[in-house]
């Protein structure tokens, strides 16, 4: 059945195609998708060029075969079975068969960026969320359609209550159920979107559509300012200049073309020590600017060019413009230059692994494009010019460390699907904006002294040229679809005012911000909505789209804001000074964390009880209850003025009760207003219905004062953040303990996470002093490993945060004794530390002993050695814990090498002096004490007791000694007499008879050969005189023998 179609969406499609606008259209009811052939029939004929072509997104089920062979045999089979005729020809199967339709997962949507497509079918509305959003209306170009594909309902109203994909992350263990706030304020803003129109199934125009009456629009009144800006930009460029000017004939708009003019002039000159700013919103085509430049710099004479993003991939649309730029150059591929492209790395997916990452040029000499990674910077010291793309998604202290003594580009997208912050061009363009004003000042002051400062700061001072694109390439200027896009998603909020001053933190007060109201789309809460939001953007590196979605729908999310206090007759809204959001965490069953943690699984939401129940294997924690600060924004004008110390310390007074004030919190309202879909008529239709906003009576009020909540109870406060110096001290100066530190580094920030707690009861500082005590130590150890890499005095920092949290534990450290000091150290250490105490040796002859000193005084078991000075316990860390070198120290500190060592001998002189004093008490300790006599009273007696008196007196004592002494004298003499009377001389010994002839022989023999083989080491000296003794001793007997003998012969003779 054929009818009448609206005529407000032909001229809509029409209008879009003169003005190169996008159009968005909402289609609602089941059969919407059979209106898709009507609109890209409509778009087709609006269309000058071929038809446009398909991005088909959807989350699983497609509904229908997208395979050619498949969708032909279910025609046949249906054909058999006689559902339907064989030359019956559905208009949606003909679409789907002749049109060029890509098919893409909601997942896998990254993979279509930098393609462009006629019209956007966004199929399963409950899977979208911003990003996608944000990511696949982007490559929609001008003159093209956005379609949404909705289910039937009655009232586009229900969608207020319907649960999307994402709601399933942000559901925890004990909070509620997420609420659509912002499904909510997307319907309601449709209205504002002039080339919007929502329609049914049937193409009925719903009266939610903006859209009253359409004018046709004459094609002669349209102007085309941008065609002839761009050719009048081209013939503007010299004869002289024709590669030039071939380069910039690839350029799409105007403003591309200036911003490559813009360029080229510091490329002519080889200006080094400058720096191009290139930024812009997304789609304005500054990665092809770069690829444009990067051949002109080759044209120009540039050898060493590098390249750098976040990932290759990111370098598509570099690379391929680059190619076209040296194409109009007259290169040619494989003659002129070779490609190369990075090998795929394990665990990446197929296809992965094709990115250029060089190109190596050949036909000026040998030029060199290399792509190198954000944290290479060392490789740059024979760079001419480096270029580096999507520089806010790069952490900020790797983009100033890259700066160098060449040429730099820049390139950053201030908002787009990526949701990057403006840390870049706040903070980093800020710097070089300054140093470039300063430089140049130095330099026109006539004076010798100007001049001088300025060639003393020649290196250090860099001058910055900033282009800005504005135009974009897919589409129109002023496009009213991405003008929609940037206001729903809040992709370019406004910088931060000050205009309201600087009131002092003690005149400033904490709100709760009441959600409901404050993404109901009224013009206040709008307002003020992007001011909150600025402050993020200003303070973070990236907010997504994502977390606005987040902040609106998550059942855990409270939203504070620190103002000035605000009068009873106020009439406007206070400028808001901090920004904090909080998730409420906790409250786990031990069930659920016995399980997750004997499987090794965290259950979604509660970062910080899965974190700490895992990392200690405490199954308690995750009973408690507490709050987590995901972000805490300050307005960049003001920081260090104490607002987000004041605002950090009203939230702990609010959630520690001390600001609940029982009168006020009985007459104030709910927080959060019921949500009932119930609400909605039976009778109420499509047709009928407009959703409209809510009356500002029945809303909750935007700014609610402390005193009138009644607090959840908690345990305690937490954080988790990139680990800095400066966000350690805010922390830290706020009371928090850090409790765990994670090893591997953010791919986006480049920092480790810390999370740190803080507790709200008296009875957590026990648990807190437990958990403190334990990760002292495990810092301590990983100090040598990932941890090496931070600075010393933000290690000792952290370290004292840590030591704060355990000092109430019950368990003091024990302190070290004279017995367990030999288990770490030998007699010849300790003899080896205090000959390098005296200056005999080098501290290389010591270092190995540092790392265990280190240790006893940083796990307080020496406090008798006192604390060091902040610069000595720093570079005792460094040394013995993080093993860096003197060198390192040395340009860590800012210190001389010999002073760095002069204070760390005398660290070591301490540590000496007490281990002496431990060696000494236990060499005491086995001393008996002399006996002390008691002391007399007046009253004759001494601790209460009689003094007894001595049997004898001295002189008595003496005169038994004396005798004693007599006795002893007389019987020495005695024996002395008796000695005395005794013949000794026939034990004399008479040198002079002695022979030593033999034994003089016998000693040379030895000597000579050294052979003991056969010879006596025994001497043997013969006396002459003893022989003679005997001689005649024998003699006298023989004789006497002889005698008797004789005698005996004569008697029997006889």
């Amino acid at each position: 059945m054929r009818k009448q179609l609206d005529p407000r969406l032909p001229t809509l499609i029409i209008n879009c195609a003169l003005t190169n606008q996008r159009s968005l259209i909402i289609l609602v009811g089941d059969k919407s998708r059979d209106q898709i052939v009507n609109l890209h029939f409509l778009l087709s004929q609006a269309r000058v060029s071929s038809r446009p072509n398909v991005l088909w997104c959807y989350k699983k089920d497609l509904g229908f075969t997208s395979h050619r062979k498949k969708r032909e045999a279910k025609i046949k089979r249906e054909v058999k079975q006689g559902r339907r005729e064989a030359n019956e020809q559905n208009p949606f199967e003909l679409f789907v068969t002749l049109t060029d339709i890509r098919y893409c997962y909601y997942k896998e949507t990254q993979k279509v960026l930098g393609q462009t497509f006629g019209m956007l079918v966004l199929q399963d509305f409950e899977a979208l969320t911003p990003n996608l959003w944000a990511r696949t209306v982007e490559t929609v170009q001008g003159g093209g359609m956005v379609v949404v594909l909705l289910k039937t309902m009655r009232s586009l109203r229900q969608l207020y209550t319907m649960t999307m994909d994402v709601h399933a992350r942000y559901r925890r263990t004990s909070s509620g159920t997420a609420v659509s706030r912002f499904n909510e304020r997307f319907i309601l803003s449709l209205g504002s979107c002039p080339t919007t129109l929502v329609l049914d199934d049937e193409l009925n125009v719903l009266p939610i559509s903006s859209v009253k009456d359409i004018t046709p629009l004459d094609p002669s009144s349209i102007p085309s300012t941008s065609s002839a800006q761009l050719h009048s930009l081209k013939d503007s460029i010299s004869d002289e200049s024709e590669s030039v000017r071939e380069v910039v004939d690839v350029c799409k708009t105007a403003d591309q073309a200036r911003g490559l003019l813009a360029v080229l002039p510091h490329l002519e000159k080889h200006e080094l020590n400058h720096t191009v700013s290139l930024t812009s919103a997304r789609g304005r085509g500054k990665s092809s600017l770069l690829g444009l430049s990067l051949a002109l710099a080759l044209h120009f004479g540039f050898s060493n060019i590098f390249v750098t993003s976040p990932h290759p991939s990111n370098l598509k649309s570099l690379f391929e413009f680059l190619f076209k730029g040296l194409d109009k150059l007259g290169w040619e591929e494989h003659l002129d230059y070779d490609i190369r492209v990075a090998l795929p790395q394990p665990g990446e997916e197929q296809g992965a692994g094709k990115d250029i990452v060089r190109v190596d040029l050949k036909k000026k000499g040998r030029q060199t494009i290399q792509y190198i990674h954000p944290r290479d910077a060392h490789k740059l010291s024979q760079a001419e010019l480096l270029v580096v793309d999507e520089a806010a998604a790069i952490p900020l202290p790797l983009v100033k460390a890259l700066l160098g003594p060449y040429l730099v580009i820049l390139s950053s997208t201030i908002n787009g699907y990526e949701g990057t912050g403006r840390s870049l061009s706040l903070k980093l363009i800020a710097q070089l904006r300054e140093s470039s004003r300063l430089s140049l000042s130095q330099q026109a002051s006539g004076d010798d002294k100007g001049r001088s400062a300025a060639l003393i700061a020649g290196a250090s001072a860099r001058k910055l040229h900033e282009v800005t694109l504005d135009e974009p390439i897919r589409y129109a200027l002023g496009d009213p679809v991405e003008a929609y896009l940037s206001r729903l998603l809040l992709l370019s909020p406004p910088n931060p005012s000050t205009t309201s001053g600087t009131p002092h933190p003690r005149q400033c007060n904490l709100y709760c911000i009441s959600r409901d109201t404050l993404f109901s789309f009224h013009p206040v809460a709008e307002k003020f909505l992007e001011r909150c939001w600025g402050l993020y953007v200003a303070a973070h590196y990236k907010n997504a789209p994502d977390d606005l979605m987040l902040l609106s729908d998550a059942p855990a999310q409270r939203l504070f804001v620190l103002c000035k206090e605000i009068q009873t007759d106020a009439t406007t809204l206070p400028e808001p000074l901090c920004v904090i959001q909080v998730a409420m965490e906790g409250r786990i069953s031990r069930d659920a964390v016995m399980e997750g943690l004997r499987g090794g699984i965290r259950g979604g939401g509660d970062l910080i009880p899965w974190l700490i129940s895992q990392q200690y294997q405490d199954d308690g924690f995750g009973g408690l209850s507490g709050a987590r600060v995901v972000r805490i924004a300050t307005h960049p004008e003001y920081n260090s003025m104490g607002y987000g110390a004041r605002a950090l310390d009203l939230l702990r007074s609010f959630f520690g009760g001390e600001l609940l004030n029982l009168e006020e919190a009985a007459q104030e309202e709910p927080l959060e207003m019921n949500r009932d879909v119930n609400d909605i008529d039976a009778s109420t239709s499509l047709q009928t219905d407009k959703p409209s906003l809510r009356p500002i009576t029945s809303l909750p009020p935007l700014l609610r004062k402390l005193t009138s909540l009644t607090p959840e109870p908690l345990d305690y406060l937490g954080v988790s953040y990139g680990l800095t110096a400066p966000l350690l001290k805010f922390w830290k100066r706020a009371g928090y303990v850090p409790l765990y530190v994670r090893q591997t580094e953010n791919e986006l920030t480049g920092e480790c996470t810390c999370v740190m707690l803080k507790p709200l009861r008296s009875d957590g500082d026990e648990w807190l002093a437990e958990f403190a005590q334990d990760y002292r130590k495990r810092f301590l150890s990983l100090l040598s490993f990932k941890f090496r890499e931070f600075p010393s005095v933000m290690s000792l920092s952290l370290l004292e945060a840590v030591n704060s949290g355990a000092a109430a534990v019950k368990e003091k450290p024990r302190e070290l004794d004279a017995r367990e000091l030999v288990m770490h150290l030998t007699p010849f250490d300790i003899k080896r530390l205090e000959s390098y105490a005296s200056n005999m040796l080098d501290y290389h002859v010591v270092l190995d002993l540092i790392p265990v000193l280190s240790n006893l005084y940083f796990l307080q078991r020496v406090p008798a050695i006192g604390r060091l000075s902040g610069v000595q316990a720093s570079i005792l860390l460094s040394i013995g814990l993080q093993r860096k070198t003197v060198e390192e120290i040395e340009s860590e500190l800012g210190l001389p090498v010999n002073q760095v060592l002069a204070l760390f001998i005398k660290v070591i002189r301490k540590l000496c002096t007490h281990f002496q004093v431990l060696q000494k008490a236990e060499i005491g300790a086995d001393i008996p004490e002399e006996p002390v006599m008691p002391k007399m009273n007046a009253k004759g007696t001494t601790n209460g007791k009689e003094w007894k008196a001595l049997e004898k007196t001295v002189d008595e004592e003496l005169e038994e000694a004396a005798v004693e002494d007599e006795e002893t004298r007389r019987r020495k003499q005695e024996q002395r007499q008796m000695i005395d009377s005794l013949d000794l001389s026939k034990y004399a010994i008479n040198d002079a008879a002695q022979d030593w002839s033999a034994a003089e022989k016998q000693v040379s023999a030895l000597t000579k050969t050294g052979d003991k083989k056969g010879l006596s080491s025994l001497v043997s000296v013969k006396s002459t005189e003893n022989a003679k003794k005997r001689k005649a001793e024998e003699e006298t007997k023989g004789n006497g023998e002889g005698k008797r003998k004789k005698d005996g012969k004569k008697v029997k003779r006889v």
